[in-house]
């Protein structure tokens, strides 16, 4: 997919991307260049990572030797 830049330096995300993505209007994007490229990362709510580490076994994950 390809976008322009505006005259107002704007650029606009194509249709199916946002959907894809659940990108909303006002919703906040944190821009990162590297190596020449950027990247826009859609910050999310910290609500919507609730859950996301449920049934991860943890126990012996670290031995107290492993820290430093």
């Amino acid at each position: 997919m390809r976008t322009t830049i505006s005259s107002k330096f704007q650029v606009v995300i194509p249709k199916a991307l946002r959907e894809r993505l659940d990108l909303r209007p006002q919703q906040t994007l944190t821009i990162l260049e590297k190596g020449g490229i950027l990247y826009l990362v859609p910050e999310r709510e910290v609500q919507s990572l609730r859950g996301i580490a449920r049934g991860v076994e943890v126990h012996d994950y670290r031995d107290k030797s492993d820290r430093g």
